[in-house]
């Protein structure tokens, strides 16, 4: 976002280092915090395509009966809200703060390859106009569920075909930012500052791209053989020529685990940096944060059947995929309690980015424990395919990336754009997305326990007053993301508001608020030197 505006600051290499201007700036962007800027605006335009199709979604569940939408109709919603959400918003929304942000606090001058930067940042706009563009494709959008499970994908029209090249495309994307952001991290950190140094975002974004770079070709392994399935008489998932809907799930799902945690990890991060800065103390249990974060990302590996408990597998696998299940609520565990132990007794103030960290704990805490209740084989065979699985991953990755994300937009975008944004108006957005999230999501829970399925377009009449709270909640939580990018992003863009000061934030620690706010266009063209605790420029 800083880029909207002018710099100040280091000019010492501006004769082979000028600042373009105008559209090549941006079609050319090699620099970090250029290339993190349309991301950012990137994922936020997404994240608002996607949003307006959940209340396409909620619209049509205000009340029973078909109103609004056919069933088919209402299927294309309900895959093209998850796919956008999930590959266009979250991801390239945390890709975005780990180009701003990793260099910045690593002492880095850049990413360490700015041109494949340029490339992983514009493929992602090909690809987003084919996924959105599909709607308006012969017979519409894709409608297999965001899981694009076999064989409902056999019988879509042409859209099915945009919607795998566009995911081939964003996971080339991914790989290639993953690849970057290891190479950085691994080779470009400052002297002195050694791995067990680096601020928690580094490391959350570290272990994250590794996954990355692991899981994205499963994804591509399977979507290619629904592909020629489709088109070239193979017979990988179809069970007319002898193939198996059942081995789709179990490749798109060990891909689809890993990636939950893909979307949540630069979260744990960026809480890590907010909890400790409004404290005022030192994150409890750094050691352990990092090692949670990296039990996180391997368990993550040998979860994925829990997902696939009703297809008939033995009750020994079930049991198996249970208890690795239950496992990863160690280190998820480890992380919220050292949060809370650095909250305790400290001198804490709450300041917006505080609200939606402290925000993020709580209610992303109860996600995890509704998690915890599906992992329970014969819970969740009650319970799979309804909306308390719906509520469930909404609390996770609404109130868990999203909120995080807030959190982070509020905590590094005075040093982003070098202006405050406004308090009440930010505690407006924080108050308001808080309240109105849990009356759409928290109804879910009772519905799913009473049987509602999820991805049907009508429901009997037992189940209409909750689906109307969580309608009107839905249409509230939407206003005020409205509201967020209106009165808090746009003004804080123009640079209206009051000078933000090199260092916002009494607590906060880091070489980010070693450099000027704004954020020069250049920084640590010469690596810094660090203090013994790697925080702190000397001299």
């Amino acid at each position: 976002m800083s880029a909207v505006l002018p710099h100040h600051g280091d000019h010492a290499h501006d004769d082979h280092h000028a600042q373009p201007h105008g559209w090549r700036r941006w079609l050319f962007a090699t620099n970090h915090k250029d290339i993190g800027t349309m991301y950012l605006l990137f994922s936020f335009t997404m994240f608002m395509i996607g949003g307006i199709l959940a209340l396409g979604i909620r619209t049509e569940l205000f009340e029973p009966g078909l109103q609004f939408v056919n069933p088919q109709l209402f299927n294309q919603l309900t895959t093209m809200h998850g796919l956008i959400m999930v590959f266009g918003a979250i991801m390239p929304a945390f890709v975005g703060f780990a180009n701003w942000m990793l260099p910045l606090q690593i002492g880095a001058s850049d990413m360490a390859f700015a041109r494949m930067n340029n490339l992983s940042f514009w493929l992602l706009i090909p690809a987003a106009l084919m996924l959105a563009g599909s709607f308006f494709m012969p017979g519409g959008a894709p409608a297999a569920g965001w899981t694009i499970y076999a064989p409902l994908t056999m019988q879509m029209g042409p859209s099915m075909d945009a919607g795998i090249f566009a995911l081939h495309i964003m996971g080339a994307s991914s790989i290639m930012g993953s690849i970057n952001i290891i190479v950085t991290i691994l080779n470009m950190r400052a002297p002195g500052m050694t791995l067990m140094k680096m601020p928690l975002f580094a490391w959350t974004w570290l272990i994250t791209a590794f996954l990355l770079i692991a899981v994205m070709p499963v994804l591509a392994g399977a979507i290619t053989m629904t592909l020629t399935d489709r088109h070239f008489g193979t017979s990988f998932f179809n069970p007319a020529g002898g193939g198996d809907p059942i081995m789709y799930q179990h490749i798109f799902w060990f891909f689809g685990h890993p990636e939950v945690y893909i979307m949540i990890l630069p979260a744990f991060g960026i809480i890590s940096a907010i909890v400790p800065a409004f404290s005022r103390k030192p994150l409890f249990g750094y050691a352990s944060m990092v090692y949670a974060t990296a039990s996180i990302a391997i368990l993550s590996f040998i979860v994925w059947a829990h997902h696939m408990y009703t297809t008939g597998m033995p009750v020994t696998g079930q049991l198996f995929f249970m208890y690795a299940t239950m496992l990863i609520a160690v280190p998820t565990g480890v992380k919220i309690f050292n949060w809370i132990a650095t909250m305790w007794k400290g001198s804490m103030t709450f300041e917006v980015p505080m609200l939606w960290a402290v925000g993020f704990i709580f209610v992303f805490t109860m996600g995890g424990f509704t998690g915890l209740i599906l992992a329970m084989a014969p819970i969740d065979i009650q319970l799979q395919d309804t909306y308390y699985v719906v509520a469930h991953f909404h609390y996770v990755l609404v109130a868990g990336s999203l909120y995080a994300m807030f959190a982070g937009v509020y905590y590094w975008g005075p040093k982003w754009t070098g202006v405050m944004y406004s308090e009440t108006r930010g505690k407006i957005h924080f108050w308001g997305s808080l309240i109105f999230f849990n009356i759409t999501f928290f109804p879910m829970h009772f519905l799913g326990l009473a049987g509602m399925p999820r991805r049907y377009a009508d429901y009997p009449m037992q189940f209409a007053d909750f689906n109307m709270w969580a309608t009107v909640g839905a249409f509230g939580f939407g206003l005020m993301q409205v509201y967020f990018f209106l009165f808090v992003v746009v003004p804080m863009m123009r640079g209206q508001g009051e000078k933000a000061p090199q260092k916002p934030w009494e607590g906060a620690e880091g070489l980010e608020w070693e450099v000027p706010s704004p954020a020069p266009w250049h920084t640590f063209e010469n690596p810094p030197k660090l203090d013994a605790t790697a925080t702190r420029v000397i001299g």
